[in-house]
């Protein structure tokens, strides 16, 4: 006989085993959490130093404000600046890119830890025990809220030195912003019955509060006026985006407390909804089901199949890059106004993109970053293999008159192809935004290529023989995502910086073009694929 309690939504057999599924989850996140957490922290925390080596002075940081302020297209990239203290400057350097991690991250674990369960059975084991309707989700949420938890810890700490009140609004700020779209994640992971989906709807969500934010940002004046109360207010735009709440938190800049509401709003708002939705379905289902087949077109072969699960991420990033490349080419021209007679930003910039002249050193520093981005693009292609083998897709597709070569290889040609395309479309968004040397800056993009695939590369290599290795993937594209990133800002020695295989890539446009290690490294890449297939082909499928 059911029991009053678990008739009721609020009973507390509704959450009975939570803090068991809790430990489970941050068990199951041990790497995940802490180096999403580390990569943050180390890149907000490292900012001020740098900021104090590059603009020792108040007339320096004045400067750089004025600037600011008069450029539109960096207030859209990086958003507004309300204070002329390092605090300040920090707060508006990394602001709106730590809150976007933090929000990853917290879409991440959430989904991972609902909707990936219930794909793959998990749940509907573990449901079958002593656990409550609710409790999965619950555990998800506060996991999400202990790796936002950690990260506000570790920023509030490290940047009381530079004002205790500001640190800790941005700390919580960062927080609020993650758990915004951790409680965001929740509903979605109930609407659909695909955790790829569930990703891939809240990340579009994400994009959208950058571009809002972006846009409200680019549409006002600059930040300090409105921070003396003389300049006109945030944009609506900037509202309607939760990066936007934090700009608007103002840290380090006389903090409006009463913005943090918002954030608790937005997440009891969200949470709530999350609830009630996951109290009116069945364990597996979902409001928006998938539609049953015939699927359109044809699928007669395992490269069709591959490119149907893989077009939409390639049409996802394909539009992504198109239009950072048309933001980053229309911010080139700016670039020697905004660096100005600053000897430390100069070699910054030209540690980053070579020795040329400063607009050919900035757009070469673009074109890298792009290119250490894309490399997380074509790990996240290369795991579908991983995805598809360990959900049992596999293995049916391969009990037809399909070999694992041909199998892997159509997938691997959408991996290394698809990061070919948003490559080359990162390169016409450059001409579009720039306007000038289309055909040195086209190179310069494909010759990133090398460097993205040898990332791949180990990525099939750790993949191939032994799946279980293959997640550690991601930590290899973040490690040199952050040596390409923040390396030279912090003036690592060259033997860190080779580490890296876009360290051996000409700097390009402006610098020399040399073949020897562009060829070395697709000849490694090569190499690398080869033997992750052979590893792949010796081994058993997983189940």
């Amino acid at each position: 006989m059911t029991t009053p309690a678990l008739r009721t939504p609020g009973g507390s057999r509704q959450l009975a085993g939570t803090l068991t599924l809790l430990r489970f989850a941050l068990r199951r996140d041990r790497v995940m959490i802490p180096v999403f957490v580390a990569v943050n922290a180390l890149m907000i925390l490292s900012m001020p130093n740098t900021l104090k080596n590059l603009y020792g002075t108040t007339a320096e940081r004045a400067d750089l404000v004025h600037q600011l302020e008069t450029n539109a297209s960096f207030r859209a990239l990086i958003g507004p600046v309300f204070d002329t203290s390092i605090g300040a400057l920090t707060a508006w350097r990394v602001g709106v890119y730590a809150a976007a991690l933090a929000a990853a991250m917290s879409l991440l674990v959430v989904v991972r830890h609902t909707r990936d369960e219930e794909e793959s059975g998990r749940q509907e084991l573990v449901a079958s025990g002593m656990v409550g309707r609710r409790a999965s989700l619950t555990a998800a949420l506060l996991a999400a809220a202990v790796a936002n938890a950690l990260l506000a810890l570790l920023v509030t700490a490290g940047l009381a030195g530079q004002g205790a009140s500001g640190a800790l609004a941005f700390g919580l700020g960062l927080a609020g912003v993650g758990m915004v779209f951790a409680t965001m994640a929740a509903i979605v992971a109930q609407l659909t019955e695909s955790a790829r989906l569930a990703r891939g709807l809240t990340a579009a969500v994400l994009g959208a509060a950058f571009v809002l934010r972006a846009a409200g940002d680019a549409a006002t004046d600059g930040g300090t006026s409105q921070a003396s109360g003389t300049g006109a207010a945030s944009s609506v735009l900037t509202w309607l985006s939760p990066l936007g709440w934090l700009e608007n938190l103002r840290s380090f800049a006389d903090e409006r407390w009463w913005v943090l509401v918002l954030f608790a709003a937005a997440v009891l708002i969200q949470g709530a909804v999350a609830y009630r939705l996951a109290g009116r379905r069945d364990i597996g289902m979902s409001f928006l089901p998938t539609r049953p087949g015939p699927a359109a077109g044809r699928l007669a072969t395992a490269g069709a199949l591959a490119w149907r699960l893989q077009r939409g991420s390639v049409l996802g990033w394909s539009i992504g890059f198109f239009l950072a490349g048309v933001v980053y080419g229309g911010l080139a021209d700016g670039a020697a106004g905004l660096v100005g007679d600053n000897d430390n930003a100069r070699k910054i910039v030209e540690r980053m993109g070579g020795q040329s002249g400063l607009t050919d050193a900035f757009l070469a520093s673009m074109v890298g970053m792009l290119g250490l981005i894309a490399a997380l693009y074509v790990v996240a292609s290369v795991l579908r293999l991983h995805g598809e083998e360990t959900s049992g897709r596999a293995e049916p597709v391969l009990a037809c008159a399909v070999g694992r070569l041909r199998w892997a290889a159509s997938h691997l040609t959408i991996a290394f192809g698809g990061s070919a395309l948003i490559m080359l479309l990162a390169g016409l968004g450059f001409a579009v935004g720039y306007g000038k040397e289309v055909a040195p800056i086209l190179g310069a993009c494909l010759v990133q290529l090398p460097a993205v695939w040898v990332i791949g590369g180990l990525t099939v290599l750790l993949y191939g023989p032994a799946p279980r290795l293959a997640p550690a993937a991601w930590g290899i594209a973040v490690a040199v995502l952050l040596i390409g990133w923040v390396g030279p800002a912090l003036d690592a020695p060259q033997l860190v910086l080779d580490l890296s295989p876009f360290g051996h890539l000409p700097k390009l446009p402006g610098g020399r073009m040399e073949r020897a290690p562009v060829l070395v490294l697709a000849g490694l890449a090569a190499l690398l694929t080869a033997v992750g297939l052979a590893g792949l082909r010796r081994r058993d499928l997983t189940t």
